[in-house]
């Protein structure tokens, strides 16, 4: 199969995501050439430790790289101040120099984690990263946000800091439960919905033999993703425009993460996914879309047989008002207002504050219901 690049041009922070199978065995040959010494360290977490740890080791030293590695828990809640500490004191005990390469292996929490680890580290040491979901490969790992998550909501302390390159190693995928796959499917259906329809079509039509397993449809769903982020970062690298364009669904979904305690209740792609159904039902309420448009949306989260509601995410949640509370903590509020990002049709999304509250309560209410 071939290897797909896209490359990101940041001026001196450019960099290319590779896409493809097998890159994990090849991370030497690919790393090599940014090292100042043979040597690489790399933060992890424990299930993917256990899937592929070894993998990565066997490929780095295939090309004489040797590895130190930290293994953390899994789990959102190590996006967190303890194992931020924690693995800032490992790298230095370590000795990591400037010049070194802090290897990020695993789903967003470790890209984040690790990323923020490494800009903050003798104030900026180079990252690679390898992410292991399909939410990480479509998403986190590309752009250079990292950080951690606060008490008060998620993403809320962190920096830019864009890696050296990024390695998507599409093969690991088929070790993803069903469920996380998906998960990063929630991402991968958001960018059609915001700036490609034709994209979006083409995810109808092909989505399931993608989440069925064929390799093919899977590197261009990846490369296809990567390549509208990187389009839109090179634009707006530090989110002061058309980059909030990304967070479509994510405003909802933030609020929803936080209602279920950032558990395995909801997913971070579910939540993306509920979101933009109701980021579309919004667009509907406010007479900018036809209802089709959200109903459309939904139909194709059930043909991919994923959330697609409120009433699809089980326990309590809090009511309208106190879902409408949780938004208020986003990093999108600017001078005291909550910014959305809404539709004009599918694949032509804007960003906007000029949202009535109440179009938005109506709107969670509606859902709230429908549980």
């Amino acid at each position: 199969m071939t290897m797909a690049t896209v490359h990101v041009p940041l001026d001196d922070r450019a960099y290319d995501v590779r896409i493809g199978p097998g890159l994990i065995a090849r991370a030497g040959a690919e790393i090599a050439p940014f090292l100042n010494r043979p040597r690489v360290f790399v933060v992890t977490e424990e299930r993917v430790a256990a899937l592929h740890l070894d993998a990565l080791k066997d490929g780095l030293a295939d090309d004489g790289v040797q590895m130190k590695a930290l293994v953390l828990p899994a789990g959102e809640s190590t996006k967190s101040w303890p194992h931020f500490t924690r693995t800032v004191e490992w790298l230095l005990e370590q000795k990591v120099e400037r010049k070194d390469i802090v290897v990020a292996f695993g789903g967003g929490v470790i890209g984040d984690l690790a990323g923020f680890a490494a800009a903050v580290l003798r104030r900026g040491v180079r990252f690679v990263q390898i992410p292991t979901s399909l939410l990480a490969q479509v998403d986190s790992s590309v752009g250079g946000k990292t950080g951690i998550n606060s008490v008060v909501g998620k993403n809320l302390i962190g920096a830019f800091h864009q890696p050296s390159l990024v390695l998507a190693d599409i093969s690991v995928l088929g070790t993803l439960t069903k469920r996380d796959f998906l998960s990063g499917y929630g991402e991968v259906q958001k960018y059609g919905l915001l700036g490609d329809a034709d994209f979006f079509e083409w995810l109808e039509q092909h989505g399931p033999a993608l989440a069925a397993g064929d390799s093919g449809l899977r590197l261009e769903a990846v490369r296809r993703s990567v390549q509208m982020k990187a389009d839109i970062v090179e634009r707006d690298e530090t989110e002061q425009g058309d980059r909030a364009l990304l967070n479509l669904g994510h405003t909802f979904c933030h609020a929803l993460e936080a209602a279920t305690g950032y558990s395995d209740r909801l997913l971070h792609g579910e939540g993306v996914a509920i979101g933009c159904a109701l980021a579309f039902e919004l667009s509907a309420k406010l007479g900018l879309v036809s209802q089709e448009e959200p109903s459309r949306v939904r139909e194709h989260l059930a043909a991919m047989e994923m959330k697609k509601d409120i009433a699809d995410i089980d326990g309590e949640l809090p009511d309208a008002d106190g879902l409408v509370e949780l938004m208020s903590q986003d990093k999108k509020v600017v001078d005291g207002k909550l910014r959305f990002i809404l539709a004009r049709a599918i694949g032509d999304a804007f960003v906007t504050a000029d949202v009535p509250p109440e179009a938005v309560q109506a709107v969670l209410q509606d859902a709230l219901l429908g549980r």
